[in-house]
């Protein structure tokens, strides 16, 4: 479920959390790695679980207004159709989703209060209203609330990203990975595993790109400073220098992964997750050093289909 891309950010963060540390605090950066995917994948299913509790919330709604000592003619007739909702009931059915909350337990971490408020706003906005005033279930309009509420709601709320934060310390970092693996999840549900959330090939792949920059790292710096000219390597952002490090090693000792890819994919970690003229920079830097090796025989692919 979780990309390559996912994977080159998260070793991108932890490269840079080690090169922070001046204490040599992680000690086990493999280790240190599985826990952040682990942390990614508890966050995951409590975003996944909120979501579907607010959908479920319906029930508990009409119940309660049901109880009244003097119900009115609303209280008793509440619109559960939301509650019956078909993506809904794929996400709750879903063995890997059920062992998920077993694992987790992310219940203990709801807060009910911020639950209803969620679940109070979504009555009042046209897209409900839209979905309860049509009759039956249609599978994109069953698709589309959902998703509403989960981007239209969940995350312009306030409230709710700073619940988030104070329970999990990896939101920052993992806002955006989590709101693409939601889409993606939501899309189609059954076809995804939350257990576990990253294969083990990704494993693999997550696991070697952070040992091989961590081992290879005086080799890599040799190549990068010849191409530095006037720069000063010191004065260079950190991160530029990570990703760059992280592109050579794809160039030398990942010999499936199309040397045009790494250069496209570390372009955009540049431009997104560092300094304005980063993207430009690395661009042209893993170029040059890219032509140099190709020029010495040091670049080797292999095409994936054929390996197989």
């Amino acid at each position: 479920m979780i990309s390559r891309r996912n994977i080159r950010v998260k070793v991108m963060q932890l490269l840079y959390m080690m090169d922070a540390s001046e204490t040599n605090a992680i000690k086990n950066p493999v280790s240190e790695l599985q826990k952040q995917f682990d942390k990614s994948k508890e966050l995951f299913v409590y975003l996944l679980y909120f979501l579907t509790e607010v959908a479920r919330y319906a029930e508990a709604d009409a119940r309660h207004r049901a109880a009244k000592n003097l119900p009115s003619s609303a209280d008793l007739n509440v619109n559960i159709k939301l509650a019956g909702n078909e993506l809904l009931w794929q996400i709750l059915e879903s063995p890997s989703f059920i062992k998920s909350v077993e694992q987790d337990k992310p219940e203990q971490l709801l807060d009910r209060d911020l639950l209803k408020k969620v679940y109070n706003n979504l009555t009042e906005t046209d897209e409900y209203k839209a979905y309860i005033a049509e009759q039956g279930r249609n599978k994109n309009q069953e698709k589309d609330i959902i998703r509403f509420i989960f981007t239209g709601l969940m995350l312009p709320n306030e409230d709710f990203i700073s619940h988030l934060e104070e329970l999990f310390n990896n939101w920052d970092d993992d806002a955006e990975m989590m709101d693409q693996l939601m889409l993606n999840y939501l899309q189609k549900p059954a076809s995804y595993n939350l257990i576990p959330m990253i294969s083990d090939d990704k494993w693999q792949f997550a696991r070697s790109l952070l040992v091989t920059v961590t081992d290879k790292k005086e080799y890599l710096l040799d190549l990068i400073k010849p191409k530095l000219k006037n720069w000063d390597a010191d004065r260079i952002a950190v991160l530029d220098m990570i990703i760059m490090q992280m592109g050579i090693v794809e160039f030398l000792y990942f010999e499936t992964i199309p040397t045009k890819v790494t250069i496209n994919e570390y372009i955009d970690l540049a431009k997104e997750y560092s300094t304005p003229q980063s993207g430009q920079f690395v661009n042209g830097i893993l170029d040059n050093i890219h032509k140099d090796l190709l020029a010495e025989g040091k670049i080797d692919k292999v095409d994936f289909k054929q390996k197989s």
